[in-house]
């Protein structure tokens, strides 16, 4: 064998080689990913897509990603993860769905060798990860500083969401926090439809304006959304004397917050940009890198803080 023959096939090897590098380092980058939304039209969701997307611009990721809305139902939300799976896609993406009522499919997910990494849905065995706020803590942050700021005593409007496990937990959390406030007196509570949040509460709060008027000295919201439409009904009546909590720390709550005559007294800033970078991160290093699960996510649960917003603070968060 010649030297030129030997050279000749030594550099056909190494441009297999460098072909087969590219070829793989393409197909890692070309994830086929599907995000199953419980409610896209939730500014949580979407601050979460944002940061998520956001993350895809700085890294140079060319992901191929699906949005499917469950439009706030639990039958949707399992349907479109089965759908997911049906289509072969590399990763599942979940966002502030109850994955209680999911499990059946996610079991589906897992049978397939199909990963599922959930935000800010509670976590049940067959998904990767839960990426997360601590919601016992966050309600235990706010709801006292709601129930001190009427000075321990009045009545209060008090707005619940059982079908997330997040707000569900807030909700527990401040019935806690009741009992050791006596001398407030809850007026009234509802369980909000989510399927129609914005409206119900609306509709809901509407009610109890005309039937309490100006009983009224504050409101539980479970997030900053309800809040609002509780503080839009209030102010067209002419209530203005009503002090009002959200949790979620939208820049919209947080400017409303940072208004000193607006009835709206506090929220708590989540990250959710945060969190959609952080699945992004957990994607690629697990499905695109091939990394093992356990190297990569610290636990089964992963929290990020949540601090309390107030008039006090509130700049520091706009």
């Amino acid at each position: 064998m010649t030297n030129m023959t030997v050279k000749f096939r030594t550099s056909v090897m190494a441009a297999a080689l460098v072909a087969g590098s590219a070829s793989a380092a393409f197909a890692q980058d070309a994830l086929d990913i599907a995000w199953v939304h419980s409610n896209a039209a939730a500014q949580s969701e979407q601050r979460v897509k944002a940061g998520f997307e956001a993350w895809l611009d700085e890294t140079g990721h060319d992901w191929n990603v699906s949005f499917l809305d469950s439009q706030g139902s639990g039958e949707a939300t399992a349907s479109n993860l089965q759908d997911a799976v049906s289509r072969g896609v590399d990763a599942i993406i979940i966002t502030m769905s109850d994955l209680r009522a999911s499990k059946a499919a996610i079991d589906v997910a897992l049978d397939a060798g199909v990963p599922v990494f959930s935000v800010d849905s509670g976590f049940v065995e067959g998904i990767q990860v839960d990426v997360t706020t601590n919601n016992w803590a966050m309600s235990a942050d706010v709801s006292p500083y709601l129930l001190d700021q009427i000075g321990g005593s009045g009545n209060l409007v008090f707005f619940r969401m059982a079908e997330h496990h997040g707000t569900r937990k807030r909700g527990d959390v401040m019935e806690k926090v009741l009992q050791e406030y006596g001398d407030v007196n809850v007026l009234a509570e509802h369980n909000i439809d989510y399927t129609a949040f914005f409206e119900d509460t609306t509709s809901t709060m509407q009610d109890y304006v005309a039937r309490f008027g100006e009983d009224i000295d504050a409101v539980w919201a479970p997030w900053d959304e309800p809040a609002q439409a509780t503080i839009n009904v209030m102010k067209a009546a002419g209530l203005t004397d009503v002090k009002v909590i959200g949790i979620d720390g939208h820049p919209q709550a947080v400017a409303e917050v940072c208004k000193q005559d607006s009835m709206m007294i506090a929220t708590v800033s989540q990250p959710f940009e945060g969190m959609g970078a952080q699945v992004g991160d957990w994607i690629q290093q697990i499905v695109g890198e091939g990394m093992e699960r356990d190297s990569v996510i610290p636990s089964d649960i992963v929290y990020m803080d949540a601090p309390l917003v107030t008039k006090q603070n509130c700049k520091d968060f706009m």
